[in-house]
Parts: structure tokens; sequence; C-alpha cells
């Protein structure tokens, strides 16, 4: 069962991913019960996978298509880093693309152009390793083809956004599939950008707290098909949106209407702590639910 955070720690005023506050945060972590981690770029540091694997966690190791040959997968070099890395204890599945069927225009217009690279790529990784499942984070419910192109994917992560409550998705996802799923994003930003009943206009933690917590129930309850959730994020983002220095609302995500409560994805606003790791009310939410399905497996 995947309780688990995505995680990209960019310092204040930085703009690019930073473990110096690794510490701090793994124990953050471990007081919510989490379990999993899921970077969007590899972690080519063993001292921070041992780390992290010291705190008895699992990563979710993404992989992108394009990243100037930089473990990517359209220079094959993912290969090299999973030939280098397959045995360290801390690998959870190694997650192919983040949301890629929203950007039809990455190739040549044509999502089957993906489909076919993601899952030849799966393939080349079985070869490699047979240990860890080969994953995909899907921008919402796969379609038909997108199943029948990449049945090398073992495990299906699916970003959704659904308001507070997600639970459609599992009973659409029996309909079509046998394979395991979880939900590789979800979630709710601390920001309103307008006012609406119960939640004011500004800064607002409970707005998050709320739909955190039917975000988590909706997916808990649901064990007998859902795996779990990388919940969407640990900390604040400032690099999204602005001024890298401060918070600014504002940013934008495909298919982000179903954000709660406002329908406006503020992106340095999701973390469920702030910048300086003070913990918001979600990580309360998040921490006593894992806690709560800890005890019950």
């Amino acid at each position: 069962m995947i309780k688990g955070i995505c995680y990209h720690p960019v310092s204040k005023g930085e703009s690019s991913r930073s473990f110096s506050h690794l510490g701090q945060d793994l124990k953050l972590m471990k007081e919510a019960h989490i379990n999993t981690i899921r970077v969007y770029q590899p972690i080519d540091d063993t001292s921070v996978l041992d780390r992290i694997s010291n705190a008895n966690m699992k990563i979710i190791i993404g992989f992108g298509y394009n990243q100037n040959g930089h473990y990517d997968i359209l220079s094959g070099s993912y290969l090299e880093y999973i030939k280098k890395f397959k045995n360290h204890p801390a690998i959870l599945m190694w997650e192919l693309g983040n949301e890629y069927n929203y950007h039809p225009e990455w190739f040549d217009g044509d999502l089957k152009n993906w489909y076919k690279t993601m899952n030849t790529a799966a393939s080349e990784i079985k070869k490699m390793d047979n240990s860890h499942p080969t994953t995909t984070a899907h921008g919402e419910l796969p379609d038909a083809m997108a199943l029948e192109l990449s049945p090398n994917i073992d495990v299906w992560g699916m970003n959704v956004y659904r308001w507070d409550n997600p639970e459609k998705i599992f009973s659409e996802w029996e309909t079509i599939s046998d394979k395991p799923m979880y939900l590789s994003e979800a979630g709710a930003d601390s920001y309103m950008t307008m006012d609406k009943p119960n939640y004011p206009k500004g800064v607002n933690e409970k707005a998050q707290a709320d739909a955190t917590k039917n975000i988590l129930n909706s997916i808990f309850n649901n064990q007998n098909i859902c795996s779990g959730v990388t919940l969407f994020a640990f900390v604040d983002e400032l690099w999204k949106a602005g001024n890298n220095d401060q918070l600014d609302p504002g940013g934008w995500a495909p298919n982000s209407s179903g954000v709660p409560y406002d329908g406006t994805p503020n992106e340095e606003y999701w973390g469920i702590l702030t910048i300086h790791r003070t913990p918001k009310k979600a990580y309360y939410i998040l921490k006593n639910k894992y806690h709560s399905v800890s005890k019950n497996h």
C-alpha cells in the first residue's frame, strides 16, 4: 500500500532541486507515516538514496522523455541509470513520463508515438531488471488506445484532480483493466482564488485540509482496486509562478479545473509544508490517515 508524497524540493530563491533539507524532510515524512516518495527526475546520488532507504522508504523514480540526454528516454540514457541503481533497496518502481498524454505536440501531434515509445522503454527495462515494476503517471484515466499500445506498463499511475472526490475512477479502472493502479497525483492547494462558502479568498489551509481528507478517505476506502497515492506535494514550490523568493498566486496546469475548491491550480501552494518546513493543516490530515492505514495493514 503506497502511502506516498510527491517530492521535488527546490530551495527558496532557487529553480532546481536540492536535497539540502533532506534530513529534516525525512524526519517529517517518517512522522507522517509516509512510506513512498515519488520524484520527477532520477536521483543520481547514492548517499541520498541510502538515506531514504535507511528511513524505510521507497522511491518511484521518474524518467522524462527529453532531458537533454540526462537519464532520459529519447537518448536511451535512462537505461544507464537503471543499470547503476537497479539493486538499490530504495527503488520501488520505474516511472515513464508524467502526464505526457496532455502533450501530443511533443510527439508530432500523435499520442500513439508516445505510447509506443513508452512501451518500448518499459520492454527495455524488463530486459535489464525484472524485479521492479514499470509504471507511468498518466493524466487521468487512460483510454483504450493507451492500454492497447502499452502492455509493458505493469502499474498505472494516474494524476487525478476530480474536486475532492476521485471515487469514480476506481470503478472506471476496474471495468477496463485488471492491472494494479494508484494515484500518482491527487490533492489540493492552500490558496483560494475566490470566496466560496466556508473558504474565504486568499491563503486557506482549511480548504486544502478538508479536500485532502476527503480525497484520502476515498482512496483508502477503495483498497481492493487502488494501491494508494503519492499526494501532491510535500513542500511549497516557489519557483513555479513568479518570483522564486516568495509565494505567488497563479500558475496553470493542463486539465486542472477540478482543483478544489476554486477550480484554479495555484501552483506554488500545493505543499503540505511551507517552504520553511512548517506543517500546514493538511500535513496533520495526511499523518492521521496514513497512521490509521498503517494500523490496519
